[in-house]
Parts: C-alpha cells; sequence; structure tokens
C-alpha cells in the first residue's frame, strides 16, 4: 500500500525556517501520496507545505517527479496572474524530512468539493473555472507531455507523447497485473494518429481541475483558487475537459464552456452535447477519457482501494473505457 510520509511539526519549522518561525502546524486534507501541512508564521503568514516521499515503487510511471512539476506549473500559472499558490521554497535535499518538499502561500476560499450550492451559484463557480482554464491554455511550452524529466513521458510532438504516455499505464498495469483493453487502445490510438498531430502547440493543460482541488470565492461563488497542479501536462486543451470530469463519458458542461468561450477560447464541442461543434475534438476528447480511464482502472492496485467505493470506482472507470473504445471504433 502507498503510505504517506510522515512529517513532525518540527521538521515542518526546519522546512519553512528560510521563510520565518513556525509558530503553529496544522495537518491538511491532500492528495493520495503527499502530507501536506499548513504553517503559521510568526509574521501572521501562512504556508503550506506539501512533502512526496522518497520511496517511489508503487507510483504510476505518470507520478515520478510531480512535485518539480507542481512547482514548475505553479511559477508560471502565478506569473500570469492565474490564482494558484505562490512558490516560496522548495526543499530537495531530504534534510530535514525523507522526500521532497514544496513550500508555497496558502490560498483562502471554501473548497467546492463539499459545497451546496444552488443552480445560480453552480452555474456561475462553473463559467468561472472555463474562465480558469482558458487562462492555463494561453501559456505554452515547447515540448509535449508530463514536464518532469523522471516519467520520461515528454516528445517532440503530441501524437508521440500521448502514445507514450498510452503505453507507459498500459505498462503499469501489466506491472501490477490490471487487466485492460490494451490493444484496443493502442489500435485506436495509431488509428487517430494525424487526429493527435492537429494539436501543435503544446499548452499547459492542468489535468486535475475537479471540485476538490479548486477554491470558491465566499462571496461570489467564483474560482478563487486551483491547487495540486502535479499531473499537469502540456498537450492539447481538450484534455482539460477529462480532468475537471474525471468519470464523465457523456455530454460536457454547458455553463463551463461558455466561460471558456467568453474568456476568448473554443474548445470545439460546441455547445457540450456529443454530436455537436467539431468531430474531430469529440474523437479526441474520446482518447483522452480512455487514458484517463486507464489510469483511474491501474492506480487502484498500488492505492490498495478496498470497499464498496473502490468497487464502484474500478466498474465505472471501466464502463468509461469500453464506452469511449466502441465510439472511437464506430
Amino acid at each position: 500500500m502507498l503510505t504517506k510520509t510522515t512529517v513532525t511539526d518540527d521538521q515542518v519549522a526546519a522546512l519553512v525556517a528560510p521563510l520565518g518561525r513556525a509558530v503553529r502546524v496544522t495537518p491538511l486534507s491532500g492528495g493520495l501520496f503527499a502530507s501536506v501541512l499548513r504553517a503559521d508564521l510568526d509574521d501572521g503568514r501562512r504556508v503550506v507545505v506539501k512533502v512526496t516521499g522518497a520511496d517511489t515503487s508503487r507510483l504510476l510511471r505518470y507520478e515520478h517527479g510531480v512535485l518539480g512539476t507542481e512547482a514548475a506549473v505553479d511559477r508560471l500559472a502565478h506569473a500570469t496572474g492565474l490564482p494558484v499558490p505562490q512558490v516560496l521554497h522548495v526543499d530537495t535535499t531530504r534534510a530535514h524530512v525523507d522526500g521532497d518538499a514544496l513550500v508555497t502561500t496558502f490560498l483562502a476560499g471554501d473548497l467546492w468539493r463539499g459545497l451546496e450550492l444552488d443552480d445560480t451559484d453552480a452555474a456561475r463557480a462553473r463559467r468561472s473555472l472555463g474562465a480558469l482554464m482558458a487562462g492555463f491554455h494561453r501559456i505554452t511550452g515547447d515540448e509535449f507531455g508530463y514536464p518532469a524529466p523522471e516519467s520520461g513521458l515528454s516528445a517532440p510532438s503530441w501524437p508521440d507523447a500521448f502514445r507514450a504516455m498510452v503505453d507507459a499505464v498500459l505498462d503499469d498495469a501489466d506491472r501490477w497485473d490490471v487487466s485492460l483493453p490494451a490493444a484496443r487502445l493502442r489500435a485506436a490510438v495509431e488509428r487517430h494518429h494525424d487526429l493527435l498531430a492537429s494539436v501543435t502547440v503544446p499548452r499547459l493543460v492542468h489535468a486535475d481541475l475537479w471540485e476538490g482541488n479548486l477554491l470558491l470565492d465566499p462571496a461570489d461563488r467564483t474560482v478563487a483558487g486551483a491547487i495540486d497542479a502535479e499531473r499537469a501536462l502540456w498537450g492539447d486543451p481538450v484534455f482539460e475537459l477529462v480532468g475537471a470530469d474525471q468519470l464523465g463519458a457523456g455530454a460536457v458542461d454547458a455553463d463551463l464552456l461558455a466561460g471558456y468561450r467568453d474568456a476568448g477560447g473554443d474548445l470545439g464541442v460546441g455547445d457540450g452535447e456529443p454530436g455537436s461543434g467539431d468531430p474531430d475534438a469529440w474523437r479526441r476528447l474520446r482518447l483522452y477519457r480512455a487514458y484517463f480511464a486507464c489510469l483511474l482502472v491501474v492506480e487502484i492496485v498500488p492505492r490498495a482501494y478496498t470497499g464498496e467505493w473502490a468497487t464502484g470506482h474500478d466498474r465505472a472507470a471501466r464502463a468509461n473505457l469500453a464506452r469511449v473504445l466502441d465510439e472511437l471504433g464506430a
């Protein structure tokens, strides 16, 4: 089972020492393999400390080097004015803790997940999310794929990068003895090579903009912050729709798309109903949904998920995978 690194108050104090003296440390609910804590400094500032463990034996291939990815993405996005944490300190010396550490500013706001929003507030939040996505996608890079060198999943072209990403998750499936329709998925990727090649500009995709990573302004319920950019990649902006609706396989939210268009972008999927917009954009979306479904299925084993939730999660992801592969083959 993948376990988080235990981080003591004294270790947090040592990690934030270049910034100030920690007077209080509070654990936060974090990601699946990072320990996340809030530190209150003696000058009144609040910072977040995230530590990823040194043991990478139970990570999926794309997860290698994610702390460096998060730091790099936050720096890029913050420089353009997007509401992401500001990177204050990175410690990869492992002198204070058995892992790598990232220290950022603490973002205020209400975590979207768990909020009970009325229809008006929910629509406003989704439209502002669309605008946030468009902001990320205005940032361009030099290569496609996952940026961390440790993953080895980048390439000069999007079809080559995406093929490597698919091969990596299928290799992970073999490693953890997870059954997947590998031949069908690889055939779909190869069959749509030229379609993927139509994506010629590597754009920054957060790839994890679901409600658990978004903070809303308490006053107007617009998105006030986006956290956990560790899954980010350089690629097709359409990929963003998968990270925002990770078990979705049908329509795309119309309010989100409206917010994206209001911000000057167009993802090509029309009003969000299958059959509207550009058929090529929908085919690319289905490829990305197939890939992401594989990630969701495979990670269950190294994460040692159990119980009814895990069974339902696996069933839903596999059903989506079968559905989009059928649609891609139609």
